[in-house]
């Protein structure tokens, strides 16, 4: 079978290299300011989310220890940079004189990191999961409708011991799982899930990026439900340190075009990004289609039945079972996350856990597109307002 091309293809990537957000952050314009003003005449500049990304890998690299977390806030369209109440005035000098909004927080980024550890020895349990939020210095739990009796109470007893000023809990209504099963995309061993994006191996040859717990559930891929197998799995991580795996196509002339359906429209997209806590994000599967929201959380850990995966970007972008492996991406043309797994649906909302494609890349060895070239520009433009499906 010469397979050429995978048809209604959900996320596909154009050429070009991850963009190293610390090595080759983008410089921004200064205007007019001079380098020696003094840090209150440097008024917060309005950027677009992916250039506010850039930025804040800039200053996690520059400001070390004092950097406490950034995010992005779209109404203004600038970017919230935490620095630790004790950083000194440098720091916060540095981050103004860059651009950036500064808060002065009490938890530096080791503290939560430590915090984070902390949950992953004593409450590590089916059903529960963290993520850093910046937004509010905290590590933001989450516990799922099967949190209950014992595991319930150590899992309160685990973030009172860690302070309310550290952590803080909420309950979810739905259940955490991964969404692999049923309906219109990539088949294999009987489940369902989604293409994310298509990528180069490290030989050159074609394939493409969806999410692990697809890669551990079957070997073999389809485009069609009962079909020929089209691609073999080379490479899967699931649980642990993420959820991605590369599948690669069969047929070494097979074309892996650069884009994204989304809504019917083709979005070519330019090259991967980190997530940034506040930008406004879009993703797709072979279940719900496009759907839009924002990104809420990072280095998110999710406690699955199947076990414990961590690294994972936290949304609130609602997603199903047939989603999994779809690309989470921006409205102007940057490969974000692979569809992991959440709690609830497209009709009452819910909680969403992506796999960042930067890590997976690096991972895998592989490069996005098909070397065509192909660029960003050419999608919904920079609003910050997102079209809804």
């Amino acid at each position: 079978m010469s397979h050429q091309r995978i048809p209604k293809r959900r996320a596909v990537m154009a050429a070009g290299g991850v963009m190293a957000l610390g090595a080759a952050a983008i410089l921004l314009p200064h205007a007019s300011a001079s380098q020696d003003a003094p840090a209150h005449d440097a008024a917060p500049r309005t950027l677009r989310a992916a250039d506010a990304s850039d930025l804040a890998a800039r200053l996690a690299a520059t400001l070390g220890d004092s950097f406490a977390g950034s995010y992005y806030d779209a109404g203004e369209r600038r970017l919230v940079v935490n620095v630790v109440a004790d950083g000194g005035g440098d720091a916060v000098a540095a981050a103004q004189q860059a651009g950036a909004a500064v808060r002065e927080v009490g938890n530096s980024v080791p503290e939560l990191a430590a915090g984070a550890r902390t949950l992953r020895s004593r409450a590590a349990i089916p059903g529960t999961a963290w993520a850093i939020d910046p937004r509010t210095n905290r590590l933001v739990v989450t516990a799922d409708s099967t949190v209950t009796g014992p595991d319930r109470d150590r899992l309160e007893s685990t973030v009172r011991e860690l302070g309310s000023g550290m952590a803080t809990l909420r309950k979810s209504a739905g259940t955490f799982t991964t969404f692999a099963s049923g309906g219109d995309a990539i088949f294999g061993g009987g489940a369902r899930c989604s293409l994310g994006f298509n990528v180069t191996a490290a030989d050159g040859s074609p394939a493409f990026l969806t999410a692990g717990h697809c890669g551990v559930a079957a070997a073999q891929w389809s485009d069609a439900r009962d079909g020929a197998p089209v691609a073999t799995v080379d490479q899967a991580v699931f649980p642990g340190a993420g959820d991605f795996s590369l599948v690669r196509y069969d047929d070494p002339a097979t074309e892996a075009p650069s884009e994204v359906n989304a809504g019917g429209r083709s979005v070519p997209i330019g090259g991967a990004a980190e997530a940034t806590v506040g930008q406004r994000v879009l993703r797709t599967g072979s279940t719900t289609g496009t759907a839009d929201g924002q990104v809420l959380g990072l280095d998110a850990t999710v406690n699955y039945p199947e076990g414990t995966v961590t690294g994972l970007v936290q949304t609130d972008v609602c997603a199903e079972p047939g989603d999994s492996g779809g690309p989470l991406f921006t409205a102007d043309g940057l490969a974000l996350g692979l569809t992991s797994g959440g709690s609830g649906d497209c009709t009452v909302g819910g909680e969403t856990f992506f796999q960042p494609v930067t890590t997976a890349l690096e991972a895998v060895g592989a490069t996005l597109g098909d070397g065509t070239g192909a660029g960003a520009g050419e999608g919904y433009g920079d609003s910050t307002a997102v079209p809804t499906y």
